[in-house]
């Protein structure tokens, strides 16, 4: 691919949000402008990791280096983070000691590398071998200025927090030489921007797949691949809607749907709706204001969101964005150290969350192959040595954060933590769902992570239609227990469809993560608005063809599920490598 300087494609907007958004933001400070992709909520009193993120990518190289795959994106953070070594070891800077660029440049191997940060100068030779993001970044940039690399995949002050005093080196007394490749632009880049300038207005967007059309052309190719990626064939992603389509409605005549109501109630909230907004990592890949601009929307339209533990913005930062009278939840990840656990319960509560969520489907992360083609860094042009292991960072990360040793022991120390309601998300079997309901959670969310885990687990609405009657048969039904189902929802149709399988017995409410996600890159807080519009008209023009005028006169009576298992998903990675066999030739065919 052929590169190209980027000097006066800069001028315009390389984001994928308003070219004046980013116009504005290029007057603040070049070297500012580039800030933290993926940030990790405050680690109570030790990390406040806040970032304002442009998604500003140049080349195909910085791309590279701006969005790793799913593990090296949040979990490099994480580890830096959760590192016990970076909460005891604050850098006091001192400009006693001036550095000439003579002397910086010096240090620009393997094993004497320093680089500048905002013009100031670290060694970070040792650290090299244990970088989660892998070592090429930091080489490549030994003797160069780090500052737009460093500034795109870590929250302000990770390094001061993380480096031990002695490795500040000293200021700069000049302005430090810069990698040119951080400021090229490819070919896919200009054409990203030209369709940033081109984007429809929002008044012309009809449906969640025209979110969805706009963010794959808008976002950088990085960006896209993590928010759309799945694990392994990407077979539940898919499952996930198209087992909606096997669920036929049974329609009612002649009854007064003149008016109707499509508010109802979630985990004892009023909400506007009955779907919410799901957890999702990194909103700051696709807009500068990542789940704060989804915080205003969802609560101007009154609808809940629910918030990442692997939140591009901080807790308090979304808690802070909450409109008046609005609903937010936690969703929370279970950290080997107890105590970090209970300290992020605790924030959540102080913060006014409503209910917590702790993910229990992630013991590991999936095998996300769209992510991992776009590899971190391109190596080529960097001596990295022959011994070098490019997961270690990531798996160390991974052990460090999500604890593969959490069971059900740990959900009943989470419930006498808190007061709130405590649920578990990424409950994937029946026999789950009763344990939960047994140990007094007070609910459950049917997920397979957005097909992006165990690659073939079953579609959400599937496993509700096998839940609800088996939960009614048991006699294991309370009005504080409620399930909730997210992944593959496109429709207002299928809200619905979810809605009338748990009927009276069992209030179930829907979760939308991506379309969100989708909604926010392309128009931030106007998009989530009218993400919500469009769903709620659907909601009521189908509701009013259903035969039903409120949320809680939807039963079963109103679906046919017969067909619903009957899975179907084509495995197109296969079929793109399969050579069919042959049938038998006559003597005068061609080969």
């Amino acid at each position: 691919m052929l590169f190209r300087q980027g000097k006066n494609l800069l001028s315009k907007s390389s984001s994928n949000y308003s070219t004046s958004s980013f116009k504005k933001s290029l007057n603040v400070n070049l070297n500012s402008k580039l800030r933290s992709i993926s940030t990790f909520n405050n680690v109570k009193n030790n990390l406040n990791l806040n970032s304002n993120s442009n998604s500003n990518s140049n080349s195909k190289k910085n791309y590279s280096i701006l969005i790793t795959t799913s593990i090296a994106t949040t979990i490099s953070l994480l580890y830096l983070s959760l590192s016990q070594n970076s909460l005891l070891n604050e850098v006091e800077i001192s400009t006693n000691n001036s550095i000439s660029i003579e002397e910086f440049k010096k240090h620009n191997k393997k094993d004497d590398c320093w680089v500048a940060i905002n013009g100031k100068v670290y060694d970070v030779t040792e650290f090299i071998p244990n970088h989660p993001g892998g070592q090429s970044p930091l080489i490549k940039h030994g003797g160069y200025d780090a500052t737009k690399v460093y500034e795109n995949l870590h929250p302000k002050g990770t390094i001061e927090k993380f480096l031990p005093k002695d490795k500040f080196k000293g200021i700069l007394i000049d302005e430090a030489p810069k990698l040119p490749s951080d400021y090229a632009v490819d070919d896919f880049e200009a054409q990203r921007l030209d369709n940033i300038e081109n984007k429809p207005p929002l008044s012309s967007i009809q449906n969640t797949y025209d979110f969805e059309k706009i963010a794959k052309n808008i976002l950088p190719r990085e960006a896209w691949a993590y928010y759309s990626c799945g694990s392994d064939d990407e077979i539940s992603m898919r499952e996930n809607h198209y087992a909606y389509q096997r669920v036929y409605f049974k329609p009612r005549i002649c009854i007064n749907v003149k008016e109707v109501d499509t508010s109802t109630n979630i985990l004892g909230s009023k909400s506007s709706v009955p779907f919410y907004v799901t957890a999702t990592a990194l909103a700051k890949l696709g807009h500068p204001d990542g789940e704060c601009s989804i915080a205003k929307g969802a609560g101007k339209e009154g609808v809940i969101q629910m918030i990442s533990t692997l939140s591009s913005m901080s807790l308090k930062e979304i808690a802070d964005s909450r409109i008046p009278g609005a609903t937010q939840w936690f969703q929370l990840y279970i950290n080997e150290d107890r105590n970090i656990t209970k300290n992020l319960v605790k924030e959540a509560e102080n913060l006014g969350m409503k209910a917590i969520f702790v993910t229990v489907d992630a013991p590991s992360l999936g095998n996300r192959e769209k992510d991992k083609r776009l590899k971190f860094v391109d190596d080529t042009d960097v001596d990295l040595g022959g011994d070098v292991d490019r997961t270690s960072g990531a798996s160390k990360a991974l052990s460090s954060f999500i604890d593969a040793s959490l069971d059900w022991s740990d959900i009943k120390l989470i419930k006498q933590w808190t007061k709130l309601p405590v649920l578990i998300k990424g409950v994937q079997t029946v026999d789950d769902v009763i344990e939960a309901f047994d140990i007094g959670c007070q609910g459950v969310v049917l997920s397979n992570h957005g097909g992006r885990q165990l690659d073939t687990a079953p579609p959400p609405i599937e496993l509700l239609a096998e839940t609800v009657p088996i939960m009614k048969k048991l006699g294991k039904l309370r009005p504080d227990f409620e399930i909730l189902v997210d992944g593959g929802v496109k429709r207002g149709t299928d809200i619905l469809k979810a809605v009338a399988i748990g009927g009276n017995d069992i209030k179930v409410s829907v979760g939308l993560g991506r379309p969100f996600l989708y909604a926010n890159s392309a128009y931030g807080e106007a998009g989530v608005r009218k993400l919500i519009q469009i769903l709620k008209d659907e909601l009521e023009m189908d509701m009013r063809l259903l035969g039903v005028t409120k949320i809680d006169q939807l039963t079963s009576k109103y679906v046919d599920t017969r067909r619903l298992i009957g899975r179907e998903a084509s495995n197109y990675l296969y079929d793109n490598v399969y050579t069919p066999i042959d049938t038998v030739r006559f003597k005068n065919e061609d080969d």
